[in-house]
């Protein structure tokens, strides 16, 4: 306001200064009209001449937001200071609006999942990394692409063309071996006018633990049905045809052995579980390796005696004891230690055939750590069968595992007990020349005697 009253006197001024002027002249009403009208005149290209330096700085403002404002009297430069503070306002709020922004795309840049902005036409405007990862994309390259160009699966085409915002449809990702591939949960979430989210969820690993399940529940129908159907076979025989006392202990046997795999199996199952489920052994329970080494060597020619009946016995090696004076002490539980280590010797013992050499040694290993090894001189692994060996059930010769009494579980369960204890488990086979399993022990996990 102060502005405004400060333009009505300057023209007032200005009209009755051209008007006096004029009257000195030309004493008449069409000169003083003259006069007053020339004042007018000057005020008018006064106010245009600051009008135009005003606007030339508001366009300037375009590629000079610094730019200050022209040094201007009165009204304008009222209109230039607001416009000053509206413009500072404007810049704070826009780099508040970017900051959070970034912030948001920082966040989602670390999410798990992939995100896709997709605009009303299905093109992409931003996508993270994990999106980049899950579906081969740039996230410069493919800006502004639409999404069907890129991904071209027809399950996903047909998900977005339904619209379909309350399911997601499980697509291949564009990564991932051949063995197991990348598997995406994509899911459209609507937004906005007409826009869209796409989000991406890894599911590889929940597929392959269903189907680990589903092989796992099959698995064990199938150990458990085999004996299951040749005890009640005999039974049935026993009921129904008269049997010789000789006939009655041979079926009898054979129902014991086959109740005996049961059972083994059984064990072996608990086995795995408890070991799944207890918490990490811990460092400060130390177990004897020449102790754990004198119980193993006891319990492994038994076993060897049992095993070869009346052929060639096998020849067991174990350390001497003086190979065994420094062998010193592993940091874990001293039962599971036990399982795992007679476990190898087990398997050694059951696929050595009489009169074969089986080796055992406890290594110290540079670092500190150790190696217990057990070496035969059986049949030998092929390579193709050895990275599955500590699978669940896997078995190189079927026929043969279930004749020794083995359940399948035993190079698992020695698996499960040497990640509990923070060791490896190395194979070296060549077929006809026998294997060797070792597990490696760090050094935090082994003292020295």
């Amino acid at each position: 306001m102060p502005g405004l009253f400060a333009r009505l006197i300057l023209l007032l001024l200005l009209m009755s200064a051209g008007a006096i002027v004029a009257g000195l002249f030309e004493r008449t009403i069409s000169g003083v009209g003259l006069g007053i009208a020339l004042g007018c005149g000057l005020w008018l290209a006064w106010d245009t001449w600051r009008f135009l330096r005003f606007l030339d700085w508001l366009r300037r403002l375009h590629e000079e937001p610094d730019a200050p404002p022209p040094r201007l009297p009165g009204i304008w430069r009222e209109a230039a200071e607001r416009v000053v503070r509206l413009m500072r306002q404007q810049i704070r709020l826009t780099r508040e609006s970017d900051r959070r922004l970034e912030n948001l795309q920082a966040g989602l840049q670390v999410s798990p999942n992939g995100v896709i902005v997709l605009d009303r036409q299905a093109r992409i405007e931003w996508c993270n990394q994990m999106a980049c990862k899950h579906f081969g994309l740039d996230a410069r390259r493919d800006v502004a692409q639409s999404v069907t160009h890129l991904l071209r699966d027809p399950a996903f085409i047909a998900h977005l063309t339904a619209r379909d915002f309350d399911h997601a449809v499980t697509l291949p990702g564009a990564v991932g071996a051949a063995a197991h591939p990348l598997r995406l949960a994509v899911r459209l979430c609507p937004y906005g006018e007409g826009r869209l989210l796409l989000i991406s969820q890894d599911i590889t690993i929940f597929e392959q633990a269903e189907a680990m399940r589903r092989d796992f529940v099959a698995n064990v129908s199938h150990e458990i049905r085999t004996p299951l159907t040749v005890l009640a076979g005999f039974v049935e025989t026993l009921q129904t045809l008269p049997l010789s006392e000789d006939e009655h202990r041979e079926y009898l046997g054979r129902m014991a052995r086959q109740a005996g795999h049961m059972r083994r199996l059984v064990d072996d199952l608990l086995t795995l579980s408890r070991l799944e489920d207890s918490p990490p052994p811990s460092l400060d329970e130390w177990t004897p390796i020449t102790a754990l080494l004198a119980q193993i060597e006891a319990d492994a020619r038994a076993l060897s005696a049992l095993t070869t009946g009346d052929g060639p016995p096998q020849r067991l090696v174990f350390p001497d004891a003086d190979a065994l004076a420094q062998a010193g002490e592993i940091a874990g539980a001293a039962t599971e230690l036990h399982s795992a280590f007679f476990n190898l010797v087990n398997n050694a013992i059951r696929y050595t055939p009489p009169g074969g050499d089986i080796e055992i040694r406890w290594t110290p290993q540079p670092d500190g750590g150790g190696c217990f090894s057990v070496r035969d001189s059986g049949p030998g692994i092929a390579p193709e069968h050895i990275p599955r060996l500590t699978e669940r059930f896997y078995r190189v010769d079927s026929a043969r595992s279930r004749a020794t009494g083995g359940t399948g579980l035993g190079l698992s369960i020695v698996k499960h007990v040497l990640q509990r204890h923070d060791a490896m488990l190395a194979i070296d086979s060549i077929p006809g020349q026998g294997a060797c399993f070792t597990a490696a022990f760090p050094a935090h996990r082994v003292r020295a005697g």
